[in-house]
């Protein structure tokens, strides 16, 4: 997938009057992309307009306009994008109830650090190969927000239209599977390409 270059990224005035249709053409795009696996994890697939429209959204938070620190942000969020023969998903620990947080969070120390994700398509497993620097076992510390890969070998990228795909999640104290539907592998089909 191409990398986004900060001369596609707008200034905060032109920006501003795309976006209401540029954010809702987004959470459409997301729809079939953002799967719910379990009780608490939810993957979001990024392709080129998911990264750029974050990138937009922190330099309209931050309020940047200088050229540099917009070209690092764009070095950052480019680190999100699949790369060739790839699927990338930032990965969200979602618990609604305040009180539970760090319990739930507790228990899933160690999700992004063996092979407890994983992609499978047809009989092909893919592991996800998670963005280091999230969580800390020895400190007992998770992120809520992870970023994950999966590399998938030639006959899995072939046959991703017609055979069954799922994210399965095999931790101790958290296990599902959720296949994904014919509108998401569409739209993640694009990705592959």
């Amino acid at each position: 997938m191409k990398l986004l270059e900060t001369a596609e990224i707008l200034n905060l005035v032109e920006y501003e009057k795309i976006r209401e249709a540029r954010r809702d053409e987004i959470i459409e795009l997301k729809r079939p992309r953002r799967v719910q696996v379990g009780r608490y994890l939810t993957f979001v697939f990024e392709n080129r307009a998911t990264v750029w429209f974050q990138i937009q959204e922190m330099v309209r938070a931050e309020r940047l306009v200088d050229e540099a620190k917009i070209a690092e942000e764009v070095d950052v969020y480019n680190g999100l994008l699949p790369r060739a023969g790839e699927l990338s998903a930032t990965m969200l620990i979602e618990i609604d109830d305040s009180p539970q947080i760090k319990p739930v969070l507790d228990k899933l120390l160690g999700i992004d650090t063996r092979d407890y994700v994983r992609m499978t398509i047809g009989p092909h497993v893919v592991v996800g190969d998670f963005e280091t620097g999230h969580s800390d076992e020895e400190r007992g510390k998770l992120s809520a927000v992870h970023f994950v890969r999966f590399a998938l070998p030639p006959d899995a990228r072939r046959n991703f239209s017609t055979a069954e795909v799922a994210l399965v999640v095999e931790h101790p104290n958290e296990r599902a599977r959720t296949v994904l539907s014919d509108a998401t592998k569409q739209s993640l089909l694009a990705d592959l390409a």
